[in-house]
């Protein structure tokens, strides 16, 4: 008969204990060890060298046969890009966001554009009315896609087995469960055990499989870290339920690039692709506003503009408020501190709001001298020009940093019509200007860039 042993495992990390511990000792959280069963089958014997059956044997490695792997195309330019060109038979891809970002609906009308794919979509979340209520409002086309509602690994294999998909859908993981293991769906155990066994699946029988995964209130994908490691790909879907625009990021890909960004945009009829986002970013009525400026940034490989917006008020208060939307806060900081310390400006008694506009949240630290350049139009209440653009990371030196892929950048600035461009001196070096017929302004530092906006 199967003895029962119970262990503490650590919803935070996954470390186990024999006991229960308050803090845990791995991660250093407090209060987040919970009790699980394992069951463990009596073995009979130790395994014997030499007795056990070979799998598999070394191989050299100039002997594996090597290159790229073939893609399926998803019909969506923005997922193929996130993908690293479209999806890899065999892969194992894990899809996680906010509740009601739209995970299921993207997942949903992808697969439904794939007419001469045969498509498996195991649902553990909705009924099959809920599924069919939400194709009706999606532009489909394919009838070879398969619904199912069931929670039981086991039984999934089954109809597996039964129709032999090309793409099997999980939504979500953390509503599996293996019957040989008692605990409930969603526990740790459970979610690194049907992984692992969804995993082996995939890569025997090389059919691609999506996972749809929850997330935790800090933010980060719910169950243990392993199921983030055993997969090839880890993409978040991520954005403000209040914007239209949603974000595909890519966390982990062992077939492409992670620094890849995929743009939609929510409408009733389901996520459409934004293949422009300059172009929506940017607001057409700013004119003589203060505080806006234009800044090129890229993510992954795309170039776009986006509109950034500062107003600057004496705070009433008492204590100096400081807010940043869409940027990181500590950076801001820094920003008004060098604005302060190499440049004069006395910012130390005024509240500063920050907000990227559209919702967006860049990481690119070329937009530096727009932020600077927005919070002082708004302190002086002197609108920049609005066919500027700039890019340039200040340093606390309050230098202009050369940023990369300088050219994409200023194509960019060219093809929306903005007349003028600030770059820093430095990424002049080797750079052909003459056939652009966007004018480029070199600054070396912050005041430079002051007096070419300013005057």
């Amino acid at each position: 008969m199967a003895k029962e042993k119970t262990v503490y495992v650590c919803t935070n990390c996954g470390q186990d204990s024999p006991k229960w511990i308050g803090k845990c000792p791995s991660c250093g959280a407090w209060n987040t060890y919970v009790e699980e069963v394992v069951r463990k089958e009596p073995t009979d014997r130790r395994p014997i060298a030499g007795l056990q059956p070979m799998k598999s044997k070394p191989m050299v490695l100039t002997d594996i046969a090597g290159g790229d792997e073939p893609r399926i195309d998803m019909g969506d330019e923005e997922l193929n890009r996130v993908l690293g060109g479209g999806l890899v038979p065999g892969s194992l891809v894990l899809l996680g966001g906010e509740p009601g970002i739209g995970k299921s609906t993207l997942v949903l009308q992808t697969v439904l554009r794939l007419p001469d794919k045969r498509v498996l979509y195991v649902s553990g979340e909705e009924s099959v009315r809920q599924l069919k209520l939400r194709a009706d409002r999606l532009p489909h086309h394919s009838s070879d896609c398969l619904i199912v509602c069931e929670t039981s690994l086991e039984q999934i294999y089954v109809h597996i087995k039964n129709t032999q998909p090309d793409l099997v859908i999980i939504d979500s993981i953390q509503t599996i469960s293996m019957e040989n293991i008692d605990s409930s769906p969603g526990s740790l155990v459970q979610v690194r055990e049907c992984s692992a066994s969804i995993l082996k699946f995939a890569k025997e029988t090389n059919t691609p499989v999506i996972l749809i995964g929850h997330i935790n209130k800090e933010g980060s994908i719910a169950g243990p870290k392993v199921l983030e490691h055993i997969v090839d790909t880890v993409l978040q879907f991520e954005g403000d339920q209040h914007y239209m625009y949603r974000i595909l990021r890519s966390i982990k890909n062992r077939f492409g690039s992670t620094a890849e960004l995929g743009i939609y945009e929510m409408r009733q009829n389901g996520l459409r692709q934004v293949s422009n986002p300059s172009e929506l970013l940017l607001s057409q009525d700013h004119e003589g506003m203060s505080g806006v400026a234009i800044a090129s940034a890229i993510e992954g490989v795309r170039p776009f503009l986006i509109e950034t917006q500062a107003l600057v008020s004496s705070a009433v208060y008492g204590n100096p408020q400081r807010s940043a939307t869409g940027f990181d806060l500590r950076r801001m900081n820094m920003l008004l501190a060098v604005l302060e310390k190499r440049v004069g400006f006395k910012l130390g008694q005024k509240d500063v709001f920050l907000n990227i506009a559209g919702g967006l949240r860049v990481n690119d630290p070329a937009i530096d001298l727009s932020v600077i350049s927005a919070i002082l139009s708004s302190n002086m209440d002197v609108a920049i020009e609005p066919d500027t653009s700039m890019a340039g990371e200040v340093g606390l030196s309050g230098e202009i940093r050369p940023v990369n892929r300088i050219e994409q950048r200023m194509g960019e600035a060219e093809k929306l019509g903005f007349k003028r461009m600030l770059i820093p001196k430095h990424n002049l070096q080797g750079l052909d200007i003459s056939k652009l017929k966007i004018e480029i302004i070199p600054v070396r530092k912050v005041e430079e860039a002051f007096r070419a906006l300013f005057g």
